[in-house]
């Protein structure tokens, strides 16, 4: 497993923090990894995810721009809304791009905390979203 890139940054905030922070939270990936993901019963990481050693989630007002920076240009994607309580203490807000706070799983995603799944498709100006709770 490769090194996490939050290994450098600040410590990570506990489950006390996290409570305090937007309770549903987001991730976009391929169709194609989602349907595995749901044949297992789990999603455990997209290959970045699995290569930092944790999943990587965004907020509502986060979302946007991963999906400009991470995902430009890609069909065939999904978004999925999952309801961050279920998750625990494997899930910590830490210390990432622009240093903002973002979602990190520290666990396989058990999908009976999964809100929604929705197509993220993609057209002239980027990817269209539906409404989100939390903007």
């Amino acid at each position: 497993m490769g090194k996490s890139r939050a290994s450098s940054l600040p410590p990570t905030f506990g489950s006390d923090y996290s409570a305090t922070m937007s309770q549903i939270i987001y991730k976009i990936a391929p169709k194609a990894l989602w349907r595995e993901a749901e044949r297992n019963g789990r999603f455990t990481g997209a290959p970045i995810d699995i290569a930092d050693g944790f999943i990587h989630f965004s907020t509502a007002g986060q979302v946007r721009e991963t999906a400009a920076k991470h995902f430009a240009g890609q069909a065939d994607l999904l978004l999925i809304a999952i309801d961050g309580a279920k998750l625990g203490e494997a899930l910590k807000y830490e210390v990432s791009r622009g240093g903002a706070l973002f979602p990190h799983l520290y666990a396989a995603l058990a999908l009976d905390a999964v809100l929604w799944v929705k197509p993220l498709p993609h057209g002239a100006g980027g990817h269209e979203f539906p409404a989100l709770e939390g903007e």
